[in-house]
């Protein structure tokens, strides 16, 4: 269910959207596909490799402070295979990430995981950053859009509050039960945590800043150097564009790799500020597969390279 229900909705949104489309429309679409600057798009390509390879030494600031030394091979490796495994398994990733770690560096899983745990707060606390950012520039339309959808802000902020209430009573619940299943909790908890603070433990803390705030500088280059590879969307706003960005990152992860969600998604913001529908599209399309050739090519690599490149582990 968690493999086919996320692709075959992927399947459906792709087949119905193109459906929808008359014979011209979906003409032009492929037209802005086919005529789109291609050394844009290769540049946005060698752009997020660096993403990875940065995201992969970052790693190491992490592991380091709780004595654990790895090769930036095979971390690349591993956030690579992450990546490629999320086209089969959404969210699966990063358990993987965490695996081959512990296969082929003896990082404990739980300490692994709990590094990858650190990193995402870190990712997050920059995507809000992003999205605040975004809010500031596109006030005016973010509020006729909540106004047309009938979306209540203040709905929204109660749910989210009585949603972490729930969680907070249930780590309590855990915390000073006594029954078998939840003491492993805690002892995975314990380890998971141990991770997560290494981030506060660690010597590099301005170099571990530095790549993150690199990273998603990257990501947001990639996107607008998309942006120019498309005449039509070549002169969008900035705001525009990361609001696309935004809607993407949060896509992305709701089908396999993105799979027929990230480019409509996408091209559906794109088209609510007044972009041409089918350069709207294609501008989702080659983001979206600009980024999937990337985590296809080194993520295939990988997943044959590991092995071989660690026969003696």
């Amino acid at each position: 269910m968690k493999i086919s229900v996320p692709l075959f909705l992927g399947i459906f949104l792709i087949w119905y959207s193109l459906k929808n489309a008359t014979p011209e429309e979906r003409e032009n679409l492929w037209q802005s596909i086919v005529d789109a600057n291609k050394f844009w798009i290769f540049l946005s390509f060698l752009l997020g490799s660096i993403s990875h390879f940065s995201r992969a030494y970052r790693w190491k600031f992490m592991l380091e402070p709780m004595g654990y030394k790895s090769s930036q091979a095979n971390r690349f490796m591993a956030v690579m295979v992450a990546y490629l495994a999320n086209f089969g398994i959404p969210r699966s990733g990063e358990v993987l990430r965490a695996v081959t770690l512990s296969t082929y560096e003896k990082v404990p899983f739980e300490k692994g995981f709990g590094t990858i745990i650190s990193e995402r707060v870190a990712d997050l606390l920059i995507l809000m950053l992003i999205i605040g950012i975004v809010v500031i520039l596109q006030t005016d339309d973010l509020l006729i859009y909540l106004n047309d959808q009938n979306i209540k802000p203040l709905n929204t902020l109660l749910i989210f509050l009585g949603l972490v209430g729930l969680i907070v009573i249930g780590i309590y619940i855990i915390k000073q039960s006594t029954w078998g299943p939840f003491k492993k909790i805690k002892k995975l908890a314990k380890g998971l945590l141990e991770g997560m603070r290494s981030i506060l433990k660690m010597e590099q803390k301005w170099a571990f800043i530095f790549h993150t705030v690199f990273i998603w500088s990257l990501y947001l280059i990639m996107f607008f150097v998309i942006q120019l590879s498309i005449p039509e969307t070549a002169n969008t706003p900035a705001g525009i564009i990361m609001a696309a960005f935004v809607v993407g990152s949060f896509a992305v992860s709701a089908t396999n790799g993105g799979i027929g969600v990230y480019p409509l998604a996408v091209g559906g913001v794109l088209m609510f500020f007044g972009v041409q529908d089918h350069a709207a599209e294609a501008f989702g399309w080659i983001s979206w597969a600009t980024q999937t050739f990337v985590v296809l090519i080194f993520g295939g690599l990988s997943f044959i390279l590991l092995p071989l490149l660690n026969n003696r582990k």
